[in-house]
């Protein structure tokens, strides 16, 4: 019996301990919520902003329900400057309610839009909320000032890796420019170029042939511009200043390129009378004339004559050499002639060559007809007569025989 009993009491005992630590290990496995029962706020990104005129305001707006009962939560904009549109957005509707969980937070936008009476001043808005049945508020104050925003030129950088391009004045010049937009926002760019008298310039974007004069770039982001300059054909040699201007409003930068023209090297040559013949006797010297041009837009130094002349011919030119010919400039060069004493009668050929500066040369073509000395021809008849004269004698010496 005492037995039974003491079984009963440990039994009772053990089911009270166990009883006691399920609900102890319970209480340790919960944490304990120190949330009211009920409250919310409400509040922005920021609560002052400056913004230049005419540029939208668009900020986060945050409910935060802070209690443990789920809350519909109306809101109003109680508060709204003259000349500006409000609203309150949710992705694709306008808003003035947004039912909120009990712990959890809900954001919409807040988007006020200036129309052109706005000028430059600090404008207040609020929005004020409210729980369904009005027991707990919340409030908040936004204060927008609109002012000029002073141009700054670091919201522009223009930079190029070759500056200044060399080449002849038939060539075509294009340098590459990048346009780093640094400003927040994106920006339409214009273009234009100060660029000498009769010069043209074209602007063109990367890889691209189509031609522009202006183009946009995001916010934080660049983009390259081709820039193609084009010279007269009659621009003389020397280096030509190209100014490129891109602007957006007020905010301006400039880009200065220089084109260095070598020109062009040319020359040209032949006779004043355009003939290429001249008449000459064996031996004797036969004397031309040969202007040589520079047709070229470069100065042309060192002009140096050759000629390619049949065997034991002489070839003599007066000057031997032009120290300098500027462009569009002629001289007139005396050439010599002398055919060897023993060449036979008949038509030869010369070439007669200027060679001046990075290659340019012009070879003019001679027709020499070589005819022999009129004194040969008198001795000629000399022996003719000489040998009538002596067989008439001979003829009347044998007749008297």
């Amino acid at each position: 019996m005492n037995q039974e009993r003491l079984i009963r009491g440990s039994f009772m005992t053990l089911m009270v301990l166990l009883i006691f630590l399920f609900g102890l290990s319970a209480t340790w496995g919960q944490e304990k919520d120190t949330r009211p029962e009920r409250g919310f706020s409400i509040y922005t990104e920021y609560s002052g902003i400056f913004v230049p005129p005419g540029e939208a305001v668009r900020m986060e707006l945050t409910v935060d329900n802070k209690g443990k009962k789920d809350e519909n939560v109306q809101l109003k904009l109680s508060t709204v400057p003259k000349g500006w549109k409000a609203f309150l957005k949710a992705p694709n509707y306008t808003v003035d309610a947004i039912p909120v969980p009990g712990g959890k937070t809900r954001t919409l936008t807040f988007l006020a839009e200036p129309d052109k009476t706005v000028k430059p001043g600090t404008y207040l808005f609020q929005i004020d909320s409210r729980t369904e049945d009005g027991k707990f508020t919340s409030s908040q104050k936004i204060e927008v000032t609109v002012r000029e925003r002073a141009p700054l030129a670091e919201d522009i950088l223009v930079t190029t890796s070759y500056p200044v391009l060399r080449g002849q004045t038939d060539a075509r010049f294009e340098f590459s420019l990048e346009v780093n937009n640094k400003s927040e926002i994106d920006r339409n760019f214009s273009l234009s170029a100060q660029i000498p008298e009769k010069w043209e310039v074209n602007f063109k974007p990367a890889y691209e042939q189509k031609q522009i004069s202006s183009f946009r770039v995001k916010g934080g982001q660049s983009q390259t511009i081709a820039v193609e300059v084009t010279p007269p054909k009659d621009a003389m040699a020397g280096s030509y200043p190209i100014l490129v201007l891109i602007s957006s409003g007020d905010i301006k930068a400039e880009a200065k390129l220089t084109v260095v023209l070598t020109g062009i090297y040319k020359l040209d040559a032949g006779t004043p009378t355009g003939l290429l013949s001249l008449d000459a006797v064996t031996g004797k010297p036969a004397i031309m004339s040969l202007f040589v041009k520079n047709t070229g837009s470069a100065v042309n130094r060192n002009v140096t004559f050759s000629s390619f002349k049949p065997e034991n011919w002489k070839v003599e030119f007066k000057p031997e050499k032009i120290d300098a010919l500027d462009p569009g400039a002629m001289k007139q060069v005396e050439i010599t002639i002398t055919p060897f004493a023993q060449a036979l009668v008949g038509d030869y050929s010369v070439g007669l060559s200027a060679d001046g500066e990075k290659g340019s040369s012009k070879t003019v073509e001679i027709r020499v007809a070589v005819k022999t000395s009129a004194a040969w021809g008198w001795v000629g008849i000399a022996i003719i007569v000489v040998v009538i004269g002596g067989l008439g004698g001979l003829f009347l010496w044998l007749g008297r025989r």
